[in-house]
């Protein structure tokens, strides 16, 4: 093979420092492979940071030979547009169409079929559709290209089929899971990567849910509060490229870990707004007076971390990061750990172009006007299904009450005849002087998650869910506070108890552990943050499951693998807590023990209800066991916890958290 048939192409693997993905460029100058990465990084993650220092990972040289003659005679020149030797009738878009008949043996080099048509040969006969043509080339392929625009509009059109609308359904669910998957492959904290404590979802130009993977409830209920204030304050401003975020509960966010980053999705023009995509990631540290942001004794919104509030996170495709760490570092309690959190950020970012990419690609193949209907018609659907769902429900009225007395009310009036129905608290306790107060984002996620679970069908949880239902939820309450309230412990406690008590007024199942059991540790060097299972409630015709997280939260544990690689930290115990699941007909699922020894000192804090209040059981069942909480000290002596605690452990301590049974069914 002569040199000169030998192409040499050389890449070098780029990432930026302190990340951990690569990208490969052609290599050159320093300046061209920084500019050939900001593009590729640009189309990948959905930003660029051109302050960043780079770093070449691996050089990459591969050769490639080229052959000096073709491996076949070229066929002899045919005519350019031959005659066809018959025709057949073919079906194709919808219809009975006249195609010509062709025989491939007989078109020589330059022959040009245009569709429809059919081309035979001993070995295979290809079918040219219509707005496509076939070419022979000089080494004697069949080369196919399309050559009339494909009118992909008319194909599904813009009014509701019963057979489109699950075909979107699970299109506008599997963006939302394509995002996710991004995210979790990107992110850099055990949190998110492991636990998959973060939500995906696709919303509409006006904020409202379209569709969700199925990821946390308690985030999807309450995150279209985030999009729709991100929209309303910065209308008019927003440009293609720009990303926002913000974790303020009293401006749509929940709590402070839970930080949302919101992108607009604009047309072809650049100026029209068509949708949105969004990520909410609950970060293992947000600043706070303890580790991982989950203060017990917490009382003003401040004590619990950096207050967020629709901060310009990317700029036209440029993350502002000085920006962003300046902000992260703020305030009297500032983040622990800013590269951790900068790295879920920018895995967030990336999850959310991994949106913007597929939403671009659902409108060239459907049309932008059929994809907009149908994000109306699954709404529609899904308000159409809790309609249904309501003409079956009873009046019912509970009243939940926590472990320090505070109390959850409930009353639910049905209109069966209209498929709707009022949700009223009044009578819930008024807004508590630590940290349990629900933001109303929150409060609205748990009435949208239960009656979403209540249609009993794959439909996304969206906005449509809600219309049908009248929400009165005292201002000043534990479940609707004002500025400058304590809520940590809503998202992840009053959320639960909120469930409970409209599934008692309901009557539809037994109380679950009711808890999400935060178990936040940590020091100046290194923190962690997990929920842990329990006991789920039996019902009429099933027992309840145990070890398993319910209702509100849909996170993992940490693999036992994972957390001791990661921390200093020793996993002794892992078991399921036989015998603390509800007696009954239908018997309630037990909770887990968990021990994990610490081999540094750290600052541990737990966030956990039902320690003295049992989940309930039902229609004659028993109640769940309570959970215990407990240091077992290196010497051997042990220490009861309260379920909200701080505690202070040496190297060598551990901690033992039992969780909740779910509540039992029925007489045993």
């Amino acid at each position: 093979m002569a040199e000169g048939d030998i192409a040499v192409h050389a890449r070098a693997h780029v990432r930026y420092e302190g990340a951990h993905q690569t990208l490969p460029v052609p290599f050159g100058s320093a300046a061209d492979m920084q500019a050939g990465f900001e593009a590729a990084h640009l189309a990948r993650f959905g930003f660029k940071a051109p302050a960043r220092r780079l770093a070449v990972e691996m050089i990459e040289v591969e050769a490639v030979g080229g052959m000096q003659e073709a491996v076949a005679p070229a066929p002899a020149r045919g005519e350019e547009n031959p005659v066809p030797k018959d025709s057949l009738r073919v079906f194709t878009g919808g219809e009975w169409v006249e195609a010509g008949l062709h025989d491939r043996t007989e078109l020589g080099a330059g022959a040009r079929v245009a569709g429809p048509a059919v081309i035979t040969e001993p070995t295979a006969t290809t079918v040219i559709e219509p707005g496509w043509a076939g070419q022979i080339d000089a080494l004697g392929n069949l080369i196919l290209e399309r050559v009339e625009k494909k009118a992909r509009e008319s194909a599904v059109g813009t009014e509701a089929d019963p057979i489109m609308l699950e075909v979107f359904n699970n299109l506008f669910m599997s963006i939302a899971e394509q995002m996710g998957a991004t995210l979790q492959n990107t992110a850099y904290s055990v949190n998110i990567k492991e636990r998959l404590d973060f939500s995906c979802a696709l919303f509409d130009a006006e904020g409202n849910l379209v569709a969700n993977a199925p990821h946390m409830p308690v985030h999807l209920g309450s995150m279209a509060d985030s999009v729709r204030t991100v929209a309303r304050l910065n209308e008019g401003q927003m440009r293609p490229g720009d990303a926002f975020m913000l974790n303020n509960p009293f401006n749509g966010g929940t709590h402070l870990p839970d930080v949302t980053v919101v992108n607009p999705v604009f047309g072809e023009d650049g100026a029209t707004i068509l949708f949105y995509v969004a990520s909410r990631g609950h970060h293992v540290d947000i600043g706070g007076t303890t580790p991982g942001s989950c203060p017990a004794d917490s009382s003003r919104i401040e004590h619990e971390g950096v207050v967020i509030d629709n901060f310009k996170l990317v700029e036209a495709g440029r993350l502002r990061e000085a920006e962003t760490r300046t902000l992260l570092a703020s305030g009297d309690w500032p983040c622990r750990n800013v590269d951790q959190n900068m790295a879920d950020l920018e895995a967030q970012i990336a999850a959310n172009a991994t949106g913007i990419a597929e939403v671009a690609k659902m409108i060239a193949n459907f049309g932008l006007d059929t994809v907009q209907a149908y994000m109306r018609h699954v709404q529609d659907n899904a308000e159409a299904s809790v309609r249904q769902v309501i003409g079956r429900l009873k009046d019912g009225a509970f009243t939940h009450v926590l472990d320090d007395g505070s109390q959850i009310c409930v009353r639910i009036t049905v209109d069966a005849q209209a498929g709707e129905a009022a949700i009223d608290f009044t009578g819930t306790s008024a807004q508590h002087p630590g940290n349990y107060n629900s933001p109303r984002a929150v409060t609205t996620a748990a009435v949208l998650y239960v009656f979403r679970a209540l249609v009993g069908r794959e439909i996304p949880l969206n906005e449509g869910c809600l219309k049908p239902l009248k929400l009165i939820v005292p201002e000043g309450s534990m479940i609707n506070p004002a500025y400058p309230a304590a809520v940590i412990a809503g998202n992840t406690e009053v959320s639960q108890h909120i469930t409970l008590c409209l599934l008692g007024a309901l009557r539809v199942m037994a109380a679950s552990q009711g808890t999400m059991n935060n178990f936040a540790w940590g020091n100046d060097h290194v923190q962690n943050y997990e929920t842990i299972a329990g006991g789920n409630g039996a019902g009429p015709g099933w027992h309840g499951v145990s070890g398993i997280h319910s209702h509100m939260t849909n996170s993992r544990m940490t693999d036992p693998e994972v957390l001791e690689v990661r921390f200093p930290v020793r996993l002794e115990r892992f078991s399921i807590r036989q015998g603390s699941g509800g007696a009954g007909r239908w018997r309630g699922g037990n909770g887990i023990e968990r021990v994990l020894r610490f081999l540094v000192p750290v600052t541990v804090t737990t966030l956990s209800s039902h320690r003295k209040v049992a989940p309930y059981g039902m229609d004659g069942g028993s109640p769940g066991a309570v959970g215990e909480n407990l240091i077992r000290r290196a010497d051997g002596r042990e220490e009861r916890l309260p379920g909200n605690a701080i505690a202070e452990l040496a190297a060598g301590d551990a901690f033992v958290m039992r969780t909740p049974g779910g509540g039992g069914w029925g007489s045993p």
